[in-house]
């Protein structure tokens, strides 16, 4: 009697089979990391709105493909249509229930629970993909390697592959090298270096690099003859996790470098630019380094763009000067991650010698020349008698008229003798003790793009003639 019911149950089960108008299977249930899983769907009915599917299990659908057949039975049409989606699933996971709207109505597939084996521990696999880093624990913008390694054996020919490299998110990636490709024992060893640096503090993690390999495979047809395929599978590395430290207060760069600063000469002449040549070594984040251009009175400074080539670290910054001065101290504070101390490195002071330089005091004493002069003047006056008090009253007069009749013309002769815009450069440094001005600074700005960086600046005169009418320039 059991046996009967057995009987009858299975009938029934293979009857509603048979009649179901949505039915899902898959090509197997039980998988090993890497290897896809092709899931159908078997479609019965006149009108299908096919469903939308991109992620089963979690994971991205690779392919998707369709067929559609029909059946003519004692005069009836029936159409089918077979849905196949191809995915990789990286852990166990069940495929959840899908429907289809079928002939106005809507259908619902079964569930299926996928198993996903960790690879097999063998040691001579025939592909293996693996990243490693020398270092677990560092700072924010502490440069270190990732090493991704593939290694196949010789004896296996691949017919194809696809690379998928890792994410690499909260990191920046200051450098890639070309694939190092050696052999090792029965394997070739294919080695890619990624040189990176965090960007922010916390846990990070570095997620699976994968390689999809295809190899050449064989199947047998349905008349039992074995025929040649592509079988294709996907290889995982391992995951890295990070723990990265913010730096201590006040500091942006982190490593081990150092610093000095080179001239062309220490003499030179007024007007005349001198060149420094700042070089910063290390390793470390030098992208991270601001221009080292420093302020200083009387003397016009002018910076290059900072140039990083590897592991070095140039910038050129001339300097522009019409009397003695001295080169500053270029200083760099960072963080060593090896004592974790905090280190200053600097230059030393460089004293320029400028030729033919003009002295500070110069027109004080030509001031005060003059005042001596009016006292002697003064003086003498005292001791004339009023006889040339009138010869000097009506010479003063006649003066007087004659001043007045050739006075624009005297104007003018000035002007154009005193027209500073014949000597630009010797206006411009006698205006920078004024650049806090804004009036002043932004002709700064002009004279130095026109004089240095040789830019077709047209200067408004009345502007000039303002300017140095303020600041009493000569």
């Amino acid at each position: 009697m059991n046996n009967i019911t057995k009987l009858l149950f299975l009938l029934l089960i293979v009857s509603n089979t048979a009649f179901a108008t949505l039915i899902a299977t898959v090509d197997s249930k039980t998988v090993e990391l890497g290897e896809t899983v092709t899931y159908s769907l078997s479609i019965s009915g006149e009108k299908v709105k096919k469903p939308n599917i991109q992620r089963l299990c979690n994971s991205d659908v690779l392919s998707t493909s369709s067929q559609t057949s029909m059946q003519i039975i004692n005069g009836n049409t029936s159409k089918s249509y077979t849905l196949s989606y191809k995915f990789l699933p990286q852990k166990s996971c069940k495929i959840e229930r899908v429907e289809v709207e079928v002939d106005g109505k809507i259908e619902a597939s079964s569930e299926i629970e996928i198993e996903v084996k960790p690879v097999s521990a063998a040691k001579d696999l025939d592909f293996t993909l693996a990243l490693s880093s020398e270092k677990k624990e560092l700072f924010v913008g502490e440069a270190f390697d990732i090493t991704l390694t593939f290694k196949q054996k010789n004896d296996v020919g691949a017919v194809d592959s696809e690379f998928t490299p890792p994410e690499l998110k909260g990191l920046w990636v200051k450098n890639e090298s070309e694939p190092k490709r050696y052999q090792e024992d029965k394997y070739t060893i294919t080695k890619v270096v990624y040189r990176v640096a965090p960007q922010r503090a916390g846990e990070l993690k570095i997620t699976k690099a994968q390689m999809r390999v295809a190899s050449r495979n064989s199947r047998e047809n349905s008349w039992g003859a074995w025929i040649p395929t592509v079988k294709w599978k996907t290889y995982f590395s391992n995951e890295l996790d990070l723990n990265v430290k913010p730096l201590p207060s006040g500091v942006d760069l982190v490593g081990n470098f150092t610093i000095k600063a080179t001239v062309e000469k220490k003499e030179i002449k007024a007007n005349e630019a001198l060149n420094v040549i700042v070089e910063v070594q290390g390793e470390g984040n030098l992208e991270d380094i601001k221009s080292f251009k420093q302020n200083i009175d009387t003397v016009a400074v002018f910076d290059e763009k900072i140039v990083i080539n590897g592991a070095k670290l140039t910038q050129k910054i001339a300097f522009v000067a019409e009397r003695d001065f001295v080169v500053p101290a270029f200083t760099l504070n960072y963080f060593d991650p090896k004592t974790k101390e905090i280190k200053t490195i600097s230059t030393k002071e460089i004293p320029i010698k400028v030729e033919n330089s003009k002295a500070t005091q110069e027109l004080v004493v030509k001031k005060s020349s003059i005042d001596e002069s009016v006292e002697v003047k003064t003086r003498s006056n005292d001791e004339y008698d009023k006889l040339n008090y009138i010869f000097i009253f009506i010479l003063g007069l006649i003066i007087g008229i004659l001043t007045m009749f050739f006075k624009e013309k005297i104007k003018f002769k000035k002007n154009k003798k005193s027209d500073f815009t014949d000597n630009q450069k010797t206006f411009l440094m006698k205006l920078l003790p004024f650049k806090d001005d804004l009036e002043a600074k932004e002709m700064i700005e002009k004279l130095e793009a026109k004089i240095y960086s040789n830019q077709e600046i047209n200067l408004d005169k009345k502007v000039l003639k303002n300017i140095k009418n303020k600041y009493k320039i000569e």
